[in-house]
């Protein structure tokens, strides 16, 4: 397991096919299909498939991805969070999503923070962008909390719905 980044009290590791079971789980949680989207996965197979040709691809092809979150203590998966090079998009898109149970702990700030700043010192990136379904208010509040800041609704590539689209711009030194 690659580990990409960690925080006090998670671990940020690349996704790998062992993490099917867990992705299925995420990718067909109510939230998900709400604020996401269908990708149309239902099985453990097709949960591979949706790692290998997403995340894992995206490693390879820009070095970066949507990674696994997990608890320092005892490795338990909590959700998914990462830079994704979105078609359509100028800039890398800061994502994230949670199982229920792990919502509202502060986790998803947590990694999104470590995210972000591992974009810019890292990988030097002067701005990533993240977007919402316009009704996502949890999302929306985690975002201008780590300092992102409301541009526009945009409609993305095969998508009919509007999106909210959010910026974070690197602070000069």
């Amino acid at each position: 397991m690659t580990t990409v980044l960690e925080t006090r009290r998670l671990v940020l590791r690349r996704l790998t096919p062992q993490d099917a079971e867990f992705m299925l789980a995420l990718l067909t949680d109510p939230a998900w299909i709400r604020f996401i989207g269908d990708r149309g996965v239902r099985s453990v197979d097709g949960a591979r498939d949706y790692l290998a040709n997403g995340p894992i691809a995206m490693y390879t092809l820009h070095g970066f991805g949507l990674y696994l979150v997990e608890l320092r203590d005892g490795a338990q998966p909590l959700g998914i969070c990462g830079l994704i090079k979105r078609v359509g998009l100028d800039d890398p898109d800061l994502g994230f999503a949670f199982m229920p149970q792990f919502r509202g702990l502060g986790y998803a700030a947590e990694s999104a923070q470590a995210v972000l700043d591992y974009g810019r010192k890292v990988l030097g990136m002067q701005r990533v962008v993240a977007i919402t379904s316009p009704d996502n208010d949890d999302s929306i509040k985690l975002l201008q909390r780590i300092g992102f800041r409301f541009e526009r609704r945009v409609r993305l590539a095969g998508d009919d719905d509007e999106v909210n689209l959010f910026a974070a711009e690197a602070h000069s030194p």
